[in-house]
Formats: structure tokens, C-alpha cells, sequence
């Protein structure tokens, strides 16, 4: 490994806060990662972090690394896309994420035909339904439901995506079917609840307007698609991307509920730093990813 690679390995660590961490985003081993910071604390004769079982803090001169370190991997990436802008082959590595249920069906697939079309390119893509900071992620783009919280990046729409409250045969026999989006509220409602989660309410579109419902129910979890499931098995009442859920609702395993009001369509965009929007690969990313997309949402 590089001096170069070394360095991005210790920003990475300081960024994410961990060496375990760290090392992941750069696919390497805790131990691998290890030995990268070690070799840098040879080689400048300091210690650049402090660490503790509980914490891993950046020293003095630590800190004046991570910063320096930080400017020259944006040089260097830049002049990475500058070159490449003019040789006609973007290449190098672009970092994705997206929410799980979004990241399997829509983005997932699109990688394979991607790297194809462009094999200089690799794509190494991250799922979360946990809100993204791309600065911490060092992702070059990520691909969200909802509406970007930064104004300080930029964004793409692709698409509106609908959502749908949905139920198991098995459940509404048991516990009746909600008829107004009030009945909602004795209901065992499938919550998707992570810290900054946009889901403790419920906002349905009514004639009356936009209706936010504080929903509740008797367990939650931070990924989309175990909601899904638990719906299936008949737990309670879920609130997913219409996309997710259509298999299921076309074979009657699951049933949609207050179809005269659905909950409020979410926007399906990517995110990305400005400092990368004139990056080619980036660009012709998410240029083919909006033109896969088109209607499949």
C-alpha cells in the first residue's frame, strides 16, 4: 500500500471515528488498518491518535495530518477526474449509498450494466436506511427518500415516489380495517424509527389537506424491509415505498388500506458534494442511473 493509500487509510479512521470503521470504508482488516497508522506514526517519529477501548481521538499534530492529508486527497482526486475528463475513459472508484430497500432493487442492479459500459470504473456501493452524512461517508453520491436536510450540496430529482399503507388479509381479519385515517391510531402501526427518522408521523394526503398522524405501535426497526416482512406475517400496518410492496399486493398477500388517502409521496433524488459534480464518472453515474430509473418508480 501507497504512502498515498495511508494517508486516505487515517483519514478515513478519524473521520469515522474508529479504526475497525475506518478500515471497513477502506476494506481492510481492524489489523490492516492498524498497521497503516503505524507506519505513518514511524514516519513521522509521533503519535497522531489517542486511543482508549472507549474512544479514538486525533493528537495535536494528529490533527494538523487530517487536515493536510484531507486538502491533498481532494488534489489528488480532482486531478484524477481532470485527466480522465480528457482521455475519454472515466476511471477509478465511486462510492455509493442508498437506503436498503432503494440500494437492492434499484441501485443494486444497475451497477453490473454500469461497470460494463465503463470497466475502468468501480462502484462500491453502501446500505443504509440511516440518515448519510457524505462528508463522514466519503461517498460521492447518495441516493435518498425524502428531502436533502444540507442546502449545501447539490441535489437531483429522479423521481416521486409513492407511498402506501398496507396490511396482511390475516391481520385486518383479526383487527379490523381502518376506514379513516383516524382509526389508525388503535392500530398496530409498523414504525421505521432511527435517530433523525422521518417516519415517527404519518402524514396522509386528505380533501381536507395533509393530515400528520402520530401513529403508534408495539415495536419498530431501523431497516424498511424487516417492516415489510413483519406486514406480511400479519403484525400490523406498514407505510412503504409503493415499488416495495406492489409483488405483494398483487398477489394478494398484502392490502391496501385508505386508498382515497395515502400517506404523502416522498421525492427519489441523489445527493452529491459540489466538489464532485464536475467529476465525469460521477456525472455519467448518476446521469445513467436516472435514465434506468425512469417509471420504475
Amino acid at each position: 500500500m501507497s504512502y498515498l493509500d495511508s494517508l486516505r487509510v487515517f483519514v478515513r479512521v478519524v473521520e469515522k471515528g474508529s479504526i475497525t470503521a475506518g478500515g471497513r470504508d477502506m476494506r481492510l482488516s481492524p489489523a490492516g488498518a492498524s498497521n497503516r497508522i503505524k507506519e505513518l506514526e514511524n514516519r513521522f517519529g509521533v503519535r497522531l491518535l489517542n486511543r482508549t477501548t472507549r474512544s479514538l481521538t486525533t493528537t495535536e499534530i494528529g490533527q494538523l495530518l487530517y487536515d493536510r492529508a484531507r486538502a491533498i486527497i481532494e488534489a489528488v482526486d480532482a486531478a484524477d477526474a481532470l485527466v480522465a475528463s480528457h482521455s475519454g475513459s472515466p476511471q477509478g472508484v465511486i462510492r455509493v449509498v442508498a437506503p436498503l430497500g432503494v440500494g437492492r432493487r434499484l441501485i443494486a442492479p444497475l451497477i453490473p450494466r454500469f461497470c460494463e459500459r465503463w470497466p475502468e470504473v468501480q462502484v462500491r456501493l453502501r446500505l443504509t436506511d440511516r440518515g448519510v452524512n457524505l462528508i463522514e461517508d466519503a461517498a460521492d453520491v447518495a441516493f435518498f427518500l425524502g428531502e436533502p436536510e444540507d442546502s449545501t450540496f447539490a441535489w437531483r430529482r429522479i423521481a416521486e415516489c409513492a407511498r402506501v399503507l398496507v396490511a396482511s388479509p390475516g391481520y385486518l381479519a383479526a383487527h379490523g380495517t381502518p376506514r379513516v385515517p383516524d382509526d389508525l391510531m388503535v392500530h398496530n402501526c409498523l414504525l421505521l424509527r432511527f435517530p433523525r427518522s422521518p417516519e415517527y408521523f404519518w402524514v396522509l394526503d386528505t380533501p381536507e389537506g395533509r393530515a400528520k398522524l402520530a401513529v403508534t405501535g408495539r415495536f419498530d426497526a431501523d431497516a424498511g424491509d424487516v417492516l415489510t416482512a413483519w406486514a406480511l406475517d400479519g403484525a400490523g400496518i406498514a407505510n412503504r415505498p409503493r415499488y416495495e410492496v406492489a409483488a405483494h399486493l398483487a398477489d394478494g398477500s398484502l392490502v391496501e388500506l385508505l386508498p382515497d388517502t395515502p400517506p404523502v409521496p416522498v421525492q427519489f433524488g441523489a445527493l452529491l458534494p459540489h466538489r464532485q459534480l464536475q467529476d465525469p464518472k460521477v456525472r455519467l453515474f448518476v446521469d445513467f442511473a436516472v435514465q434506468e430509473l425512469k417509471g420504475a418508480l
